[in-house]
Parts: structure tokens; sequence; C-alpha cells
């Protein structure tokens, strides 16, 4: 569960897809690492980004660039494409031009993108709450698609809880 400034994302993983994409999220959920970032990236009709440690501090210009680091050196996770479409809802891994480069960045899908099928990890889909995710897709943004300093999309806090969630029943 990510509880944003905006409201709550309730995420279901799919281990059997993706086992590595979701171990590193719920550890880097469990050490609290998401706590405080942004989501640093915002494209209406297609995704929100966020896990950038570097969207912490007010230094826009370094969102997007940044990893879970561990002794020094940024900790990645082997690509694990599989079969799911990258419809609305899909948590995928986020990465650079190196298919094994994904480390804690992910984005939610907002709309339909064929072209990222079988080219990215998706380990997970939104549940609950994908009116908070259409309200970060549509927060004024630079030209570098990053919300403005005035109305931040901020993860509060992260959780892992046990599936099924009492709220869904």
């Amino acid at each position: 569960v990510l509880y944003t400034s905006y409201g709550k994302i309730i995420l279901r993983f799919n281990a059997d897809k993706a086992p590595k994409h979701v171990a590193q999220f719920q550890k880097l959920v469990e050490e609290g690492f998401y706590t405080g970032t942004k989501f640093h990236r915002v494209i209406p009709g297609f995704m929100i980004q966020g896990g950038d440690p570097n969207s912490k501090d007010d230094d826009r210009s370094n969102d997007g660039m940044g990893g879970y680091m561990k002794d020094g050196k940024e900790v990645n996770v082997s690509a694990e494409f599989n079969d799911t479409k990258h419809i609305r809802g899909i948590l995928s891994a986020a990465r650079s031009n190196d298919p094994n480069s994904a480390s804690s960045q992910f984005f939610i899908m907002v709309a339909t993108n064929e072209g990222l099928d079988g080219q990215y990890s998706a380990y997970g889909q939104v549940v609950a709450g994908m009116d908070v995710v259409d309200a970060i897709v549509n927060l004024p943004r630079d030209m570098g698609d990053n919300p403005l300093d005035d109305n931040p999309a901020i993860v509060i806090k992260a959780e892992i809880r046990t599936w099924p969630l009492e709220e869904l029943k």
C-alpha cells in the first residue's frame, strides 16, 4: 500500500511473473526506502513514475537518475520480461536502456502502451486507488514532466500488507 499526499494506492504483486522485482520492492518498503520519495515523472495518457531517492530533496535536476544503493553500489535487478500487458493499472520496473538496470524506480500505467510489453518487467497491478493515480498524472508539470513544486505527489509511507486486504472485502 502506497500512502501518498493524494491518497492511497493499493497494489497487488505478481510474484509468479517477476519474483526478483517483487522481492526488491518488498525489501525497500520494509526498509522505509520509499518514504518521502516523490512521483517525479507524470505523463497523461501514459504513466506516473516514482521510487527515486534523489526525489526526496528539493533539487529536481537529478530526479529520475537515482536508485537503491548498498555499499556505494547501485543494486540492480535483472530483467524478468513476461507476458503481462502494459495496460492501465500495471506496476512495472523503470530502468535505463540496459534491460538489467532496474533498481528502485517503478511506474504505474494510466493507459495501454503495447510498446512496453516484453521490454519492461511488469510485476503487479493497482487494485484500488486508480483515482489517486489519475489525480497524480494530471498534476500541473514542467517541461520535464515533473509535477510543479506547489503540488508534489509524495509517498508519505509504504507498507506491505497480507492479501486479501480487509478494506477490499
